[in-house]
């Protein structure tokens, strides 16, 4: 398959972004398909480093990752990206300088996000040591039409790839 696009994971940190997009991977292989991944924090570590996390700069990690992901869709790549993007107008921003843009919400309660913090990052953010953090002090905009919305707090992981495959096939890049 050559045709590439982007399909732009973004929700709230632990929602699950990565994950489906790492399960996914294979899949998308095993059909003959170019994929590559742009994870929000390896981009913040190579190609973001640097920017803090203001809006300003938030807004400019995103649209840089757009124009990677656009760059690599225009030859052919599915490019995924998880990456929290918690602004809805920088998201609109690249779906408007890329036709081939499947937008998926990946939805879960704050709660759930924080029991699957990892690194801690929400009980730094809730004491005071992490300003600015999605979702505790600085606003998360829901996509108001994604093309898939995955409810990790109620839908397995093979669940979540099966309907972004599902959507894929529906929508004709598969």
């Amino acid at each position: 398959m050559e045709k590439g696009f982007i399909l732009w994971f973004t929700g709230l940190s632990g929602s699950g972004k990565t994950s489906i997009s790492k399960a996914l991977e294979p899949e998308l292989k095993g059909r003959g398909c170019k994929v590559e991944i742009l994870d929000g924090d390896v981009v913040r570590t190579n190609l973001s480093k640097g920017l803090g996390f203001s809006k300003e700069d938030r807004d400019t990690n995103i649209r840089r990752i757009g124009f990677v992901a656009n760059l690599l869709s225009r030859n052919g790549v599915v490019a995924m990206t998880a990456a929290i993007s918690p602004y809805r107008a920088v998201r609109d921003e690249i779906r408007a300088i890329e036709p081939n843009f499947v937008e998926v919400y990946v939805k879960a309660p704050l709660e759930v996000c924080e029991a699957r913090d990892v690194k801690g990052l929400y009980a730094k953010a809730r004491s005071g040591e992490i300003k600015g953090f999605t979702g505790i002090d600085d606003a998360y905009e829901e996509p108001v039409n994604p093309e898939i919305i995955c409810y990790t707090e109620r839908e397995s992981l093979a669940d979540c790839v099966k309907k972004v495959l599902s959507k894929l096939e529906e929508l004709g890049y598969i």
